[in-house]
């Protein structure tokens, strides 16, 4: 890793913490799979809720448990009739963290939102590349293309000016990279030439404030009692950091933990009995895939894409790897989706063929690598045991596999080139609900070396994309997203294999916990009955 992504990975950070009487303070333990990549949500790739979620707000969020786009930090807005000019009135008496070497001397207003868009789509600005990432959601979103500009009228309101209609804006702007930074703090940061602070000590206007992070250990956070929304409930949030579901469960059984995130399907039978545990379950809004690099050979040709497609038995992963709590994918959209084409056949599992199409495409003694995740998510619980088996499907025909992996952070970071080797195991969980989100950040042109893990550039899939965002007839934009999913079938940039139901086990004393569909745990409005 660079030094400045190091940087983004502090092994300790210590900031402000607000007083509370501990003699009647409320914890709660939620233990996640895995450390955060950075706090500064506009760069989070990985696990979000540690930034997003409890640290800051954006303009639109969605409320709870839905899809539906609902005020945030803008209290109210107006759209134009040709769908080009949105106007947001900004919510007054929003309070910032105040952290240790800085207290903010303004509430929340335009300049903040200003600067939250202006730093992602402006090469010149100072923090448009500090942290040496790219804004990867920003570009995989279009954003640059979509919006022509943001301007201020005054300190409550801002006009966003589109250079085309786009239906999906209002959620996109509801995502986690569109959370909304302190100019102020920027400023200071930029100063005082510690710039990384922007990712290691954030300030945000969310209902959580950070105290402390012990990298792969710990990460602490006090309510924030100026919050806009009202103060949580929680007074002391802890994520504690474990990878492992086995260990995870037994914290939780031991209560150690109070909420605990994908646990292995085999054990959920033994949670639903276990006493003081309750489990709740939601189909996923996810789709597991294994990602094709299509711009090195010989994976630059569908044909070759089709067979390895082909040779793969989902059957077998599906029923061995999910143990009941998924389903095997015949789109990249999951059936969750208002645009998942239900016209689609089943997928094809054919050793036979799968070798003949090798030969036909001219491909002999194929070595190639298959990526497999270090963690568990949503959409795949047990990528090593995945990858295990569909070495063993390829080798059927004829196909030698090498199983590699890494640390997650670096899995993530070493996966977007252009130039990586073989193939990976990945995912995606919808962001904001709309089918364009689904098929745009993970598949379209704009996210290649980013978001789109395939580095599947189709031009006639993107036109569909586009035509499709540009209207908002729902049946009208089906028609199209059917289309581009025939598109992706004919191509194959990924092996679908299968959409989750998502487990969330915690204790019964969690009282107010609701799932999301896009994979967020939102711990604002829970509490706990002793």
């Amino acid at each position: 890793m660079t030094s400045k992504r190091s940087v983004l990975l502090l092994a300790t950070l210590s900031l402000f913490a607000l007083p509370v009487d501990d003699s009647m303070a409320k914890t709660l333990v939620y233990c996640t799979e895995a450390s955060p990549d950075t706090f500064d949500p506009a760069l989070a790739s990985g696990t979000r809720d540690a930034s997003a979620t409890a640290l800051y707000n954006r303009i639109v969020e969605f409320e709870p448990g839905t899809t539906k786009v609902r005020p945030g930090l803008a209290e109210k807005w107006e759209i134009s009739d040709d769908r080009l000019t949105y106007t947001f009135h900004l919510r007054h008496g929003v309070k910032f963290h105040t952290v240790d070497g800085f207290t903010p001397s303004r509430d929340f207003n335009a300049d903040d939102v200003l600067f939250t868009f202006e730093r992602q789509a402006d090469a010149q600005n100072p923090f448009h590349n500090y942290a040496s990432r790219p804004y990867g959601y920003f570009d995989g979103m279009g954003m640059p293309r979509l919006v022509a500009s943001w301007r201020k009228l005054d300190n409550y309101t801002v006009v966003m000016t589109l250079k085309a209609p786009h239906a999906p804006m209002l959620a996109n702007l509801a995502m986690d990279f569109a959370s909304v930074v302190s100019r102020e703090y920027a400023d200071r940061l930029l100063a005082e030439k510690r710039p990384l602070d922007l990712a290691t000590k954030p300030v945000g206007t969310g209902p959580f404030q950070l105290v402390d992070y012990q990298q792969d250990a710990v990460i602490r956070y006090k309510a924030n009692p100026d919050y806009w929304r009202g103060r949580p409930r929680i007074d002391d949030l802890i994520f504690a950091i474990t990878t492992d579901a086995s260990v995870r469960l037994e914290k939780l059984r031991a209560g150690e933990c109070d909420v605990m995130p994908y646990p292995n399907p085999a054990d959920l039978a033994a949670i639903k009995t276990a006493p003081g545990i309750k489990v709740m379950q939601q189909e996923g809004l996810n789709t597991g895939y294994l990602a094709f690099n299509t711009l090195q050979k010989p994976f630059d040709d569908p044909r070759v894409r089709k067979a390895i497609d082909m040779a793969i038995d989902r059957k077998a992963l599906v029923d061995v790897v999910f143990r009941g709590t998924g389903e095997i994918a015949r789109n990249p959209l999951p059936p969750t989706s208002w645009a998942y084409d239900k016209t689609t056949p089943d997928p094809v599992f054919d050793p036979d063929a799968a070798r003949q199409a090798l030969t036909d495409a001219g491909i002999k003694d194929l070595h190639m690598k298959v990526w497999a995740m270090p963690v568990q998510r949503p959409y795949n619980p047990n990528a090593q045991r995945m990858a295990e088996m569909i070495q063993s499907d390829l080798a059927r025909i004829g196909v030698t596999v090498d199983i590699v992996t890494y640390e997650w952070a670096e899995y993530l970071a070493r996966s977007k080139p252009v130039d990586r080797d073989g193939a990976m195991l990945f995912g995606f969980t919808g962001d904001n609900g709309d089918p364009d989100n689904f098929l745009s950040v993970p598949l379209g042109c704009a996210g290649v070396g980013a978001t789109n893990r395939a580095n599947w550039c189709f031009p006639a899939f993107d036109d569909l994309l586009r035509q499709a965002a540009g209207i908002v007839d729902l049946d009208a934009r089906m028609k199209l997203y059917a289309q581009a999913q025939g598109i992706f079938r004919e191509q194959t940039p990924w092996v679908v294999i299968a959409h989750s139901v998502v487990s969330i086990p915690m204790r019964e004393r969690v009282q107010g916990y609701v799932m999301d569909p896009f994979d967020h745990h939102d711990f604002s409005n829970v509490d706990i009955s002793e």
